[in-house]
């Protein structure tokens, strides 16, 4: 038999593989023959050539030896991602008919002059293929900006934003000015709780459709500062109130699902709903339930003791060719939406050897490169188990902050704080260590003193000055022992 030509399936049940993985090593270089249309191979030529790259993976129906066969093949799938050498100059001239569409001249020279940077450093394969998908990335996402800023675009407000000092940042003013006036896409994560209807004597507006018209002028312009494939946390309880609508007599009062009308603006402004979080906060200060008495069907209401946690996605659909995170190939085919806004794609570089058993290239969009790689390995990004046991549930129970004292004092200084968990959970789950992290409505600024302890660049926007700077910096300073540096806890800038 050793001598003789054998067809494909003798061949596999010799060498005890599967089609797939003969196809695999026929396109490689395994020897072969092709007789019309089928291939024959000669077994001392297979057998010297399986010896001498060590590419043969032997499969097995007990489960130990299964386990080992897929390690194996995992070890297998590694060493050929590497076995030939990738360098920045390779992936240049290996793109450069697609760079030379997607990009001008002139931003041609830019992506060579950062990516000479780099230029004979002894990175992995991984390593140089990061940098340059980096690099096209932050290309790619200049010229967005550029083309999609505000006109009230502020080139020193966004200097200020991206100092890289360390410390929080106070934005006075504000916050639909301030956003108008910030980088497209440039925020990483959104968190707030934002005034309530008539709630406080600092929020207060004609109707309820006033109150949900400024809403949608903040929410239309923080899609556009949001980063791509990023996440907004939106914590909003319903309320008792008189909508204004009718009448302002107390028999105006009713329930209003203030949760339910954001859910449909967010939509309305191109986010899509994903999660609603339920805070119970236990027993809250309320008299709704009180009747008087009667004890009779139509005089019995429940206690609101809880609030909305909403998460929203942004999802623009960008249909500009990204690199395999693999091997850094631009040559690739739009694949399909994988949802709604998220373009997916497909690697079709016959080198990137990192293939479905279908033989199929691999599959990545923007989102999933940024969710499988955005964490780098850093420690800093993992979530502790206590956190994702406390947030399983889309009901968790946890105290509100309180701020009134036995001797009626308001010790934080702000009569609308919200408690560190929220931010804490949104921050941990939806961003990365390093990144931007606004709360356009930042009250007491529970969320950019998060944000900075876990890593993150904490900012904040506030319009009443006059009323809070002094319980903020007061609360920001009596944070000071979480911080690890002499830096300067806060800076701040007027709009």
């Amino acid at each position: 038999m050793k001598n003789n030509l054998l067809k494909e399936k003798e061949v596999c049940e010799y060498l005890k593989v599967s089609r797939t993985t003969l196809w695999r090593m026929k396109k490689e270089g395994m020897p072969n023959i092709k007789v019309g249309n089928s291939y024959r191979y000669k077994i001392d030529d297979v057998m010297n050539w399986v010896t001498k790259e060590e590419k043969i993976i032997y499969s097995s129906k007990n489960a130990e030896d299964q386990k080992l066969v897929e390690e194996k093949e995992e070890e297998t799938q590694e060493r050929i991602v590497n076995s030939y050498s990738i360098d920045l100059e390779y992936l240049w001239q290996h793109n450069l008919c697609y760079l030379s569409k997607i990009f001008s001249t002139r931003q041609l020279k830019t992506l060579k002059e950062r990516l000479s940077k780099y230029k004979d450093l002894p990175f992995s394969n991984s390593r140089i293929v990061k940098i340059f998908t980096n690099e096209y990335n932050r290309l790619i996402k200049e010229d967005f900006q550029q083309q999609n800023r505000h006109p009230d675009f502020d080139n020193e407000l966004n200097r200020f934003i991206s100092k890289n000092d360390n410390s929080i940042k106070i934005i006075w003013g504000n916050c639909l000015d301030a956003l108008k006036r910030m980088e497209s896409e440039s925020v990483q994560l959104m968190i707030t709780s934002p005034p309530y209807f008539n709630a406080r004597e600092y929020s207060q507006w004609g109707t309820i459709d006033n109150y949900l018209g400024d809403m949608r002028k903040i929410i239309r312009e923080s899609y556009r500062v949001l980063d791509n494939h990023r996440v907004w946390v939106w914590n909003v309880g319903d309320i008792f109130d008189n909508d204004n609508k009718v009448t302002k007599s107390v028999w105006g009062k009713r329930r209003i699902p203030l949760g339910a009308y954001f859910t449909k603006i967010f939509e309305e402004e191109g986010f899509e709903f994903v999660d609603d979080f339920i805070w119970d906060k236990g027993e809250v200060e309320s008299k709704r339930h009180m009747n008087g008495g009667i004890d009779y069907p139509f005089y019995q209401y429940p206690l609101n003791c809880y609030e909305h946690i909403l998460i929203f996605h942004k999802h623009r659909l960008d249909t500009t060719k990204i690199p395999c995170p693999i091997c850094g190939s631009l040559k690739v085919n739009g694949n399909t939406q994988s949802e709604i806004g998220v373009q997916s794609w497909e690697c079709k570089n016959n080198k990137c050897f990192l293939r479905s058993p279908n033989n199929r290239g691999k599959r990545f969009s923007l989102r999933t490169n940024m969710m499988q790689y955005g964490h780098n390995n850093d420690p800093k990004n993992l979530i502790e188990k206590e956190i994702t046991n406390k947030w399983r549930r889309d009901i968790v129970p946890f105290s509100p902050v309180i701020k009134i004292n036995q001797n009626g004092q308001n010790i934080i200084g702000h009569t609308a704080p919200f408690p560190e968990d929220i931010p804490e959970m949104a921050i941990k789950y939806f961003s990365y260590t390093g990144e931007k992290i606004l709360d356009p409505f930042a009250g007491i600024f529970t969320t950019p003193i998060v944000a900075r302890k876990l890593h993150r660049i904490g900012i904040g926007i506030e319009i009443n000055k006059s009323s809070f700077r002094n319980a903020i910096i007061k609360r920001i300073d009596s944070s000071s022992d979480i911080f690890y540096s002499n830096e300067n806890l806060y800076t701040e800038y007027d709009l």
